[in-house]
């Protein structure tokens, strides 16, 4: 069964910047595109960003110029860097495929909050 670890998160002020990272397992990474997700509390998981198997990029229109997704597909390895963090992007953030598996990991909760 395919299995997707997240980390990185924590509690950051606005303004402030994390790093999340993803290690997924049991399928050839470097093959797929990846995407990582997010879940603000009262609302639907959504997608934040995806890289292809190619590392073209792309984002949601709300974390351009801010986040960037990167992978090492050697480590099985999923990345966001997240700069310049606004309370709007607390959530609990997941990575996956695109499309997604229907295994999702525990997630790593990011608040942003003074």
């Amino acid at each position: 069964q395919v299995q997707f670890v997240e980390s990185g998160g924590g509690l950051v002020q606005p303004g402030g910047s994390l790093r999340l990272s993803c290690v997924a397992s049991t399928f050839t990474f470097g093959s797929y595109t990846m995407a990582w997700y997010r879940q603000a509390p009262g609302k639907q998981r959504g997608l934040v960003a995806i890289i292809k198997s190619g590392s073209a990029t792309n984002y949601v229109d709300s974390v351009k110029g801010r986040f960037t997704i990167s992978r090492d597909n050697a480590k099985n390895t999923l990345y966001l860097q997240m700069n310049s963090l606004k309370p709007e992007d607390t959530a609990v953030y997941y990575c996956n495929r695109l499309p997604a598996l229907s295994s999702w990991g525990q997630g790593t909760q990011v608040t942003v909050s003074s």
